[in-house]
């Protein structure tokens, strides 16, 4: 055994008397976790500021306007880097996927159902994903979940079922039952992505694919925005608006992108899970805060579950890649994948 260090699995303990070591690695780490607590934050206000800007923009134009410049400036991101290029041809189908069912479908049905419920609760129910991939890899690919999986399944649904209740929810208010049945279906569409992503063979980096993509899902939410609501030319554009357009789109979806892409590769799977836990959790308190939005018991309560089904079922990703280390990569593909929201 060295007299410089004891070597515990990737981490170097520094014995009494010797020079310390790992300092540009602590540096390293420290800056990972600032600028993946920033990534949080500003994911987690978007969910207020997506529910203001609904005030005055139609929710398909919103999602049309938010991926459209997040577009540009991530095309201009790369080009300055010299890294833009056509995306690869067996990168079509997560290209497809991942623009058209976690970009389209969840933007478009999220900003639907967040006319008819709280900024919070949206943002809560639209991170029940990690739960409901469980049950997609169970039907689509016949992975039978494992225990701990059913566990965090019967933990999580349970959150759900108490936020969506009549003792959190008004059911008799119109487009209530409408809207959670929206932002359920769309987390359920994203976790067919992380399926996806899981089990597809990258050629190029995901920051490359990732303009593309928003490009993809802004095409025809466009179209649909021209078709269902009418010209843009009828929002009534404000410098408020226009500040919280540049939020929403460049700022919390175009440079989180890019720290996602840059940090969340640097920690682990479960790492990367845990910690955009705290999306929701910042959404439900600055929309309480920002928007005077009522945190109540049960919605505490279904917080508190759907956060403990999802930390379970990371634990289950984990414990099968320490028993099966050839799933390792592919859960790692997964939490260096950046996400959207």
């Amino acid at each position: 055994m060295s007299a410089t260090a004891v070597t515990i699995p990737s981490i170097a303990i520094p014995s009494a008397g010797a020079p310390a070591v790992g300092g540009p690695a602590r540096r390293a780490d420290s800056e990972t976790a600032v600028w993946l607590g920033a990534m949080v934050l500003l994911w987690g206000l978007s969910w207020p500021a997506m529910k203001l800007a609904l005030g005055a923009v139609p929710p398909l134009w919103l999602g049309a306007i938010r991926f459209g410049s997040a577009a540009i400036c991530l095309f201009v991101f790369l080009g300055i880097r010299g890294q833009l290029s056509l995306p690869p041809r067996k990168d079509w189908p997560i290209l497809l996927s991942v623009g058209g069912l976690q970009m389209m479908a969840f933007t478009a049905l999220g900003l639907i159902a967040m006319q008819h419920t709280d900024a919070g609760r949206a943002a809560l129910l639209a991170y029940t994903t990690p739960l409901w991939g469980v049950i997609v890899a169970w039907l689509l690919v016949r992975q039978v979940p494992t225990g701990w999986q059913i566990l965090a399944l019967v933990i999580g649904m349970a959150g759900i079922a108490v936020i969506v209740s009549p003792l959190e929810m008004d059911w008799s208010q119109p487009g209530v039952l409408m809207g959670c049945v929206f932002l359920l279906l769309a987390a359920i569409a994203w976790s067919i992505v992380i399926v996806h992503v899981r089990r597809h063979s990258w050629t190029a980096r995901p920051i490359r694919l990732a303009p593309w993509q928003m490009l993809l899902a802004t095409i025809p939410l466009t179209i649909a925005a021209i078709v269902y609501e009418g010209s843009p030319a009828a929002i009534e554009w404000s410098p408020n608006l226009v500040a919280l357009l540049a939020y929403i789109g460049p700022v919390a979806t175009s440079a989180c992108f890019v720290i996602s892409a840059e940090y969340g590769r640097r920690v682990s799977t479960f790492a990367m899970s845990n910690i955009t836990l705290g999306v929701p959790v910042v959404g439900v308190i600055a929309s309480a805060i920002l928007l005077g939005e009522t945190v109540t018991v049960p919605l505490v309560i279904g917080l508190a579950l759907i956060v403990a089904g999802v930390i379970v079922a990371g634990f289950a990703i984990r414990a099968k890649a320490a028993v099966n280390p050839a799933t390792a990569e592919r859960a790692a593909r997964l939490g260096k994948t950046p996400q959207y929201i």
